[in-house]
């Protein structure tokens, strides 16, 4: 289930703490982050990156058409990935691109966490769910230590992706948050 939890930055108490995608949606569209619910097309599992491409094609095309986007592609990954750690640590700091990050998640989940405003947005995203961080936002990506997901790439241009870190312990500070939320 989608989650958003909202923290202080300074004194780390939680502002909000909601599984409800209309409040997650209009939280973070307040810093310029898009979120949405898409349907979830039924694939058989594993199913490759152009069958996940397919079935999401409407979907896709329309975002393209809105965002000015090039192009899409698939990554998966799984808890017995041979490089799953190396991977993960990639994004575990915090760290700005020079171009929105879009994931759709197909299946599975991860966390994005934004630190914005003296505030940090930890969005847990599952299946269904599409999140654009702005470019130049400060955020991290977890998607614990047993990732499991296939999620829809959306980009301009595969260089916007390099990370260009903050050098602050923020990620450390406030690891992903899991589970079901305190409050609606």
């Amino acid at each position: 289930m989608s989650r958003l939890v909202v923290h202080d930055a300074a004194t780390k108490a939680v502002e909000l703490d909601t599984d409800n995608a209309t409040a997650i949606a209009e939280t973070l569209a307040a810093i310029g982050v898009r979120f949405e619910r898409w349907p979830v097309v039924s694939l058989p599992q594993g199913a490759d990156a152009e069958a996940v491409l397919d079935a999401y094609r409407p979907h896709l095309d329309a975002l393209l058409g809105q965002t000015g986007a090039g192009s899409s592609d698939v990554i998966k990954l799984s808890p017995d990935h041979p490089q799953r750690e190396t991977l993960r640590t990639k994004f575990l700091d915090e760290h700005t691109h020079t171009e929105d990050e879009v994931r759709f998640f197909h299946e599975g989940s991860g966390n994005f966490i934004l630190h914005v405003n003296g505030k940090v947005y930890d969005a847990h995203c599952t299946a269904g769910d599409l999140i654009s961080v702005p470019a130049n936002t400060q955020h991290w990506f977890d998607a614990g230590t047993h990732p499991s997901f296939t999620a829809v790439r959306i980009f301009t241009d595969t260089s916007g992706w390099v990370p260009h870190y903050t050098g602050t312990d923020m990620a450390k500070r406030f690891p992903a948050a899991h589970g079901t939320p305190a409050q609606a």
